[in-house]
């Protein structure tokens, strides 16, 4: 993935600073920060700076800790989102804040506009002159928005730079007249906080004075060392800006009247409170106002340049056009010319709070997304993060939790909205990637949370026998036949749809050479491609042994995906050619021996047929048995797969015990504990002249999976022949338990 901007840096930390600091001490303290102390007091107005940096501060520092993990390169923010949680998401969130940036754009210029307010006053009070203050201001944004297009296409950021090391000078004469300065208004503010509802109404029009902390980043890509001078010049500016803005409060709040900072015509009070105020403040606002609009004139285009030079936008000429670089200067015209439009658009809107709630909304996605991924990155423990600057893991989860908070609590509409767009943005821009971020996101992340749950599970069963009404079926499988025969990867993946646990085991035979090893990864990757094909929740994975049994030896020690051991193994013949199943019988007595439960599945060519009916057949010699094949019947049926199945249950006993049994199956089904239908049971008298390998062919002939016992001495003696005389039947699961099972 190309990157437009030259990755030759020729900026040090200072413009970091300069830009962040130039954009935190701007408009809004100029223009809304009276009214904000005024509304909700000197307590409120240092409770929004305080809340407010509870998300600036983890942002800084998680931006700080990425930008040190990783060469950050054009495009600032929106790179390093989209490094860390792919295209797809980090396009999702960029354009988001591509727009915020933009927006911010004419924010600015709407402000600056209002430093000339007092000069239009003053020339229609002493010349007599009636000058239309709205349609000047309008005017004046309309012509600043084209001289600063002109001026990033011609002269290029070079030229921003040399501009911000004036006017953070001026910003702070400013301020230290400002702080020098005694109010002409009589009167302060009470020390309190006013209604929740208010409080936050005012939260959202002041926040976006504290979001320009990041606007240093969007230089990643003309910095020449982005890993020191991003962390140092971010955090120094968020830090000066939050101390600043704590003593401006107090200030304001000591030098005049709640009525007068509310009032509209004391947009600038801080004029009334500076030493020659009524000059310095307007030209303090221009300065402030003018710097953050090259700042933001400056970043947005980068982001943009950055975004088409990713090929994010599905037409590959518009991405071409837009990462445009012009090589004389650096500077991604094309993206300026856009950012330019886009700007002005809003100029003609020219409503500071409305454009400050927009730019709040979309700068809470960036930085709740910056904090995410410090925080999923420092749980995940992955290796190939190793930051130089490390923040913790409870700062980025603060900042993560105040960034959603924040936004409902400012306006839910707005959040909502803005969560939309970007939602529908992703799944635009997924479909046209034609592949899925979502899955590496928290890959890491579910790692350490499996591992942890391993490990206490495994410290919680440790010495202490699994109790009845926790059992549940962790199954192994081990088969040679994967690719030609599915039938016990259908029964894992049902089994291991909700209640069970699966895990197949694909055998090669050979020894572990790199040939072979080719092989189980070529065989992985189809063993993979099954899982995605079915939905299952079934663990994959392939062995490599000279000879089956090493492998089903080596399965049988092998962790349960669970996080429990595995207590049952699933082999797998097929009906028609049992070649292997004299391999299966075995390796039963080794699968006793360790004391797991047992099932062999017969597959047939009706291949579980409609998947519809499931018969259990229960004799008089399964009492051990009898629980875990009805528990696996209906473990089975709860899949999807099975939604309008049923259990039919036949029982054959001795004639002289069928009554007892009777009652004591009729009893399990009205107590509950037994899921099938009274109507679908069939207690059978065991007829001395007809075996009961015939009447299970009579009965269950339509089945589409039939459930039998067997235990293991028998097998033993009988063999293979064991497991023969049912091929009037479809697909056979044969199960043994090492002991009861309970139903409860």
């Amino acid at each position: 993935m190309a990157n437009g901007l030259n990755n030759k840096g020729k900026f040090g930390t200072a413009p970091v600073f300069l830009t962040a600091i130039s954009t935190i001490l701007g408009a809004i303290m100029f223009l809304r920060f009276g009214y904000a102390v005024g509304a909700v007091g000197i307590l409120g107005t240092m409770l929004i700076v305080l809340i407010g940096h509870l998300v600036t501060i983890p942002t800084a520092l998680s931006l700080a800790e990425i930008a040190t993990n990783q060469k950050v390169e054009g495009g600032g923010e929106y790179f390093v989102i989209s490094r860390s949680f792919g295209l797809s998401i980090g396009a999702a969130v960029g354009i988001a804040l591509y727009l915020s940036q933009a927006v911010s754009v004419a924010f600015y210029i709407i402000a600056f506009a209002e430093s000339f307010a007092p000069l239009m006053d003053f020339v229609n009070e002493q010349y007599g002159l009636w000058i239309h203050i709205g349609s000047t201001k309008k005017l004046i944004g309309i012509v600043v928005t084209l001289l600063l297009a002109l001026l990033m296409i011609t002269k290029g950021a070079n030229f921003g730079m040399g501009l911000l090391y004036i006017v953070v000078g001026i910003l702070a004469l400013v301020l230290v007249l400002f702080f020098m300065g005694t109010s002409i208004h009589t009167g302060h503010v009470p020390f309190k906080v006013l209604q929740n509802d208010n409080f936050f109404k005012v939260f959202a029009i002041i926040f976006p004075a504290f979001t320009g902390m990041t606007a240093g980043v969007g230089l990643s890509g003309d910095l020449k060392d982005p890993k020191r001078s991003i962390p140092l010049g971010t955090i120094m500016a968020t830090v000066i800006g939050m101390i600043i803005y704590l003593f401006i409060t107090l200030k304001i709040g000591n030098s005049a009247s709640s009525e007068v900072l509310m009032s509209p015509d004391n947009q600038l009070i801080m004029g009334d409170i500076a030493l020659i105020g009524y000059i310095m403040i307007p030209i303090g606002l221009a300065a402030s106002t003018i710097s953050s609009a090259l700042g933001s004139v400056m970043v947005a285009p980068r982001t943009l340049n950055a975004i088409a030079a990713d090929r994010i936008i599905p037409s590959p000429r518009l991405n071409r056009w837009l990462a445009f670089i012009k090589k004389d200067n650096n500077e991604p015209t094309h993206a300026a010319i856009v950012t330019s439009a886009i700007a002005f658009v809003f100029v003609f809107l020219g409503d500071v709070d409305v454009v400050a709630k927009i730019i709040s909304m979309f700068f809470m996605v960036t930085y709740g997304a910056l904090n995410l991924i410090s925080l999923l990155e420092n749980f995940a423990a992955n290796p190939g993060y190793r930051p130089a600057f490390k923040s913790k893991w409870y700062i980025s989860l603060i900042g993560t939790v105040m960034c959603i908070w924040l936004m409902f609590k400012m306006d839910a509409g707005y959040a909502f909205l803005s969560i939309i767009i970007m939602v529908g943005i992703y799944y635009f821009l997924n479909r046209h990637q034609k592949k899925s971020d979502l899955a590496s996101i928290f890959s890491g992340v579910i790692f350490q949370i499996s591992r942890n749950i391993n490990v206490f599970l495994q410290r919680v069963n440790k010495g202490e026998e699994e109790q009845v009404d926790s059992w549940r079926p962790s199954v192994v499988c081990v088969s040679k036949n994967s690719f030609e025969r599915f039938a016990a990867f259908d029964l894992l993946r049902w089994i291991s749809h909700r209640i069970g646990f699966g895990t197949y085991i694909h055998h090669i035979d050979g020894y572990l050479s790199k040939e072979t090893n080719e092989e189980a990864q070529r065989s992985m990757q189809r063993l993979i491609h099954m899982n995605e094909v079915s939905k299952s929740s079934v663990y994959m994975d392939t062995l490599v042994n000279s000879e089956y049994a090493a492998s089903v030896s080596q399965v049988l020690q092998l962790p349960g995906v669970s996080g429990k051991e595995n207590n049952m193994m699933l082999f797998e013949y097929a009906k028609n050619k049992p070649d292997n199943l004299e391999e299966v019988i075995e390796n039963l007595g080794l699968v006793r021996s360790v004391g797991f439960d047992t099932c062999i599945l017969g597959s047939s060519d009706k291949d579980f047929g409609f998947n519809n009916e499931i018969h259990v057949w229960i004799t008089s010699n399964d009492y051990a048995n009898a629980n875990l094949m009805i528990y696996l019947a209906y473990i089975i049926l709860g899949h999807p797969d099975w939604k309008n199945g049923l259990i039919k249950l036949h029982a054959v006993y001795p004639k002289e015990e069928i009554e007892n049994q009777r009652a004591k199956i009729m009893d399990m089904v009205n107590t509950g504990r037994l899921p099938i239908s009274a109507n679908n049971i069939e207690i059978i008298p065991l007829d001395q002249d007809r075996s009961i390998k015939d009447v299970v062919n009579s009965k269950s002939k339509d089945a589409d999976l039939t459930i039998l016992g067997f235990r293991f001495e028998k097998v033993k003696n009988s063999g293979m022949e064991h497991f023969g005389g049912f091929e009037g039947i479809g697909d056979t699961l044969f199960v043994s338990a090492i002991k009861e099972k309970e139903i409860k």
